[in-house]
């Protein structure tokens, strides 16, 4: 459906002639819909949009970029509403449905929900797939602590950059931001669209901040949660991500200090935090089941500082590693929680921000950064550098960061969790400031990455009023608006006695756990 011309009273508006807006260069002018619906999303429609590889050539060498849509089902539409779950590299094809679900049934009726797979990711064509087998276990421990181990790691981090750039020679130049950005913008053109609507998380945030700057006029509504700086972009994130996510391994260790009687790993927080760094030790001259080293252990763990609803499940592991020497516990979540199949996403990750922004070429500014903060911040900080290491031998040209600041778009929502490691509260403060007459919304003393639909109603409660007729809340100075994160999970049932502390009901994390494997992590 089009977006509307004109406001109704209701504040819906009405559909407006597929030919009412021209496209981006070289866009598509239509959209041929095939039903893909499943049991469990039964109204989904699919379809591929073809715009161009090159946008200073529109009529140049053509690429997919795969859609789909849960169609308005109102009398009125207030338009496309597009999603994206972040990455860069992640597919918005599955978040389509989620959002559709997860919203009010009155409020969704009025959209047509838009996933798409970003250039280069999943079914858009060509997508990206460097260094098949990149994440196969047993990879060297990051933390380098002789030559060899480093080395080692270097070299993987030269290699995957250089078969990226033997594999995909004339495309990967093509994957950045602002490109993805010009896709969406073919992609409202297609629909028929003046305006779109936009829902974006994590790097999604970003992404629809630079759609805002290149087509301001283009924006109707957008609602940005989990907020990237955009004044980081991108070395400068990826080292405070390390202090962050250093913060929230904390939060995790205090939770099982708080749990003793579930775990048995004690009460000091400290020590807890000892005994995870022990069992790493293990790892690196034996890995458990022969598959879980150090750098799965890692990944593993990773997952719970974006979302704490993974927490008793990885206690678990940990605890009957450190009490029995269970190594089968450690592999299964690796299996269930840390392991990567496949490099399309990793592969665009790479391309999209080595290319997007200036990254070190000196590997020595790496390395003195690196043993800096991992001084301070262990958990994270080695394997976070050797994930981002590619960019330092990239070969294509780096962009320069796109400077968002804004006073042509609309008023936009913003959602920001104080604690989230994967994108620091300071980057929600950040984005509000530049976008004028912006709304921040504050998840006071949350700590989890994609805030909104996963069970918390009071922010959901900004996102339904924003979208069902662009209500905000009042200007104030700081946050316009604060909510109470939802409480902490507790030890799963067979782990411990029944806490008499309160619990998000059930419908709740559930409702956070499907979001937050849609979302993935590393944003």
């Amino acid at each position: 459906m089009a977006v509307a011309l004109a406001a109704m009273a209701s504040g819906l508006v009405s559909a407006v002639p597929a030919t009412a807006a021209a496209g981006a260069p070289g866009a598509t002018s239509s959209v041929d819909w095939t039903d893909c619906g499943t049991t469990n999303n039964p109204t989904v429609q699919c379809a591929n949009i073809d715009v161009p590889l090159d946008y200073s050539e529109p009529d140049g060498r053509r690429i997919q970029i795969a859609v789909n849509r849960i169609p308005a089902t109102a009398e009125h539409s207030q338009g496309p509403l597009l999603v994206n779950p972040g990455g860069p590299g992640g597919s918005g094809l599955g978040l389509a449905a989620y959002v559709a679900r997860s919203l009010p049934a009155d409020i969704a009726a009025q959209y047509d929900v838009i996933g798409f797979d970003p250039r280069g990711v999943g079914k858009s064509e060509p997508a990206l797939e460097c260094k098949p087998g990149y994440f196969d276990a047993t990879r060297p421990d990051s933390v380098p602590h002789d030559f060899r181990t480093f080395a080692q790691n270097i070299s993987r981090a030269a290699s995957f950059a250089v078969d990226c750039g033997i594999r995909h020679e004339g495309v990967l130049k093509h994957i950045n931001t602002r490109n993805t950005a010009r896709d969406m913008d073919g992609i409202r053109a297609a629909l028929g669209a003046e305006k779109i609507n936009y829902f974006g998380y994590s790097y999604g945030t970003y992404l629809g901040s630079v759609y805002a700057k290149l087509f301001p006029e283009r924006v109707r509504r957008m609602v940005l949660d989990s907020i990237v700086d955009p004044t980081e972009v991108w070395y400068d994130a990826n080292v405070n991500q390390n202090y962050a996510f250093d913060k929230r391994f904390k939060a995790f260790a205090a939770w099982i200090a708080e749990h003793d009687a579930a775990y048995g790993l004690g009460t000091d927080a400290r020590k807890v935090e000892d005994r995870w760094y022990e069992m790493r030790t293990d790892m690196r001259t034996e890995p458990a089941e022969g598959v879980v080293g150090p750098a799965e252990l890692e990944e593993s763990f990773l997952p719970g500082g974006y979302y704490n609803g993974y927490w008793p499940a990885m206690a678990e592991a940990f605890a009957g590693y450190v009490h029995d020497g269970d190594e089968q516990g450690l592999l299964d979540l690796y299996n269930g929680y840390g392991k990567v199949e496949g490099t399309n996403g990793y592969s665009v990750y790479t391309a999209v921000e080595c290319r997007d922004a200036k990254w070190p070429r000196n590997w020595n500014t790496w390395y003195k950064d690196a043993r800096k903060v991992y001084e301070k911040a262990p958990f994270l900080t080695w394997s976070n550098t050797w994930y981002n290491a590619p960019c330092a031998f990239w070969p294509t040209r780096q962009l320069g960061a796109t400077d968002v600041r804004n006073d042509d778009v609309p008023p936009v929502l913003l959602f920001q969790a104080t604690d989230d490691a994967a994108t620091p509260y300071s980057g929600g403060v950040q984005m509000h400031e530049l976008l004028d007459d912006s709304r921040l919304v504050v998840e006071e003393d949350g700590g989890n990455h994609g805030i909104t639909l996963g069970g918390n109603a009071c922010l959901d409660r900004y996102l339904t009023e924003y979208l069902a007729d662009g209500t905000l809340p009042d200007a104030r100075r700081g946050a316009d608006a604060t909510c109470e994160t939802l409480p902490e999970p507790q030890p799963a049932p067979a782990a411990s006695e029944k806490s008499e502390r309160r619990t998000a009901p059930d419908a709740d994390r559930a409702a956070g756990a499907e979001l937050h494997r849609l979302l993935g992590g590393r944003p």
